[in-house]
């Protein structure tokens, strides 16, 4: 069951996006903690909130810190999304509705599936990502190889679910690195809902006028380290949904130089699991000269090398740091994201 605990606001630190960052007194000891401003509304100081403590008393990495639940001070007025129809995290004690890019009053929405097989293909290139901290070099490069095109970010199950919790995608709009931010299936609050992740795709491609696409997780990954179990599958069904639309998908592989587990060493468990699973061929973005032990596969995919800019990415100011190591110490997980967006900017052009 939950662990929900009782505490008091202490302090409330300034807003950043769609959470606030709060200390929250709980049994005498004061906890980090955050708020999802569009899920519980805003907490102020000498609140009493109901707060799940879980993540923090695991120590998890990427989730260090007690969430709010509840708002029993102020946060029992909501009103809900007026016009609203679909649920999201629905049958949980957090179901909210929203507003999906699929409803009917989406501009394409009567254009789809078209009589003519040939009409329904969309062309424009899907760059499907494992891991959130892909996305800022990804990103980048794509906008690097093709300056002026439009790519939007469809964030996917598997990793965080609040689209708020991303800074990385907040600072990748401000900068016009990204074009939108659509959260598919159970994640939510991004500048769409999306019921699917193909809905997102499409809808960013057909009436947003997107020329590529992101697709990925939130901040942090689920995972166990068998084959199977982490979020990191999620990738195959960006792909075949890239691939149904008539997209094509260009897979931007997980390598690492630096990671001590061994099964994240060179290429991926997680790549290679999907690269073996996956029913349709892929680009797979690689840096130019960088060797790394290919997976046997059934599928015949298209492995594409990639010159990178490591050294303009490292000068940008966007994040330069993978689960704590620096490019220096994993050069590889850098390059290799930056191989993908060069590719996908590539075909975007």
């Amino acid at each position: 069951m939950l662990k929900l605990r009782r505490g008091i606001v202490v302090s409330v630190k300034p807003d950043e996006g769609a959470f606030q960052d709060l200390d929250v007194e709980v049994d005498g000891e004061t906890r980090p903690a955050k708020a999802d401003i569009r899920l519980v509304g805003r907490c102020g100081e000498g609140d009493e909130v109901v707060v799940n403590v879980e993540a923090l008393d695991l120590m998890l990495g990427s989730g260090g810190f007690d969430l709010v639940h509840v708002n029993l001070a102020r946060g029992l007025v909501g009103e809900g999304t007026a016009g609203a129809h679909v649920m999201k995290l629905n049958y949980t004690s957090l179901q909210h509705s929203v507003l999906p890019v699929e409803s009917e009053r989406s501009p394409s929405v009567g254009n789809f599936p078209p009589v003519d097989p040939v009409a329904r293909s969309l062309d424009q290139p899907v760059g499907v990502i494992f891991l959130h901290g892909q996305l800022p070099p990804v990103a980048w490069a794509a906008a690097q190889a093709a300056p002026g095109k439009k790519v939007g970010f469809v964030q996917t199950v598997g990793g965080a679910l609040p689209g708020g919790l991303s800074n990385v995608a907040r600072s990748l709009r401000e900068r016009d690195l990204l074009a939108g931010h659509i959260t598919a299936g159970m994640a939510y609050g991004g500048e769409g809902e999306a019921i699917t992740t193909i809905g997102a795709i499409h809808h960013g491609l057909r009436d947003l006028g997107w020329d590529a696409v992101i697709c990925g997780p939130g901040p942090g990954i689920l995972g166990s380290g068998s084959a199977l179990g982490h979020g990191g599958m999620y990738a195959m069904d960006s792909v075949h949904a890239a691939a149904a639309l008539g997209c094509r998908p260009v897979v931007v592989p997980r390598i690492s130089s630096g990671d001590p587990r061994v099964r994240h060493q060179g290429l991926s468990h997680h790549t290679g699991t999907v690269l073996r699973m996956v029913l349709t061929p892929v680009v797979v973005a690689v840096p130019e000269g960088f060797q790394v032990a290919w997976p046997a596969q059934d599928v015949a995919h298209e492995w594409r090398q990639v010159k990178v800019d490591t050294a303009g990415y490292r000068d940008s100011g966007l994040p330069a740091t993978t689960m704590g190591r620096s490019i220096a110490e994993d050069e590889a997980f850098f390059a290799s994201a930056l191989a993908g967006g060069a590719l996908l900017g590539e075909l975007a052009a």
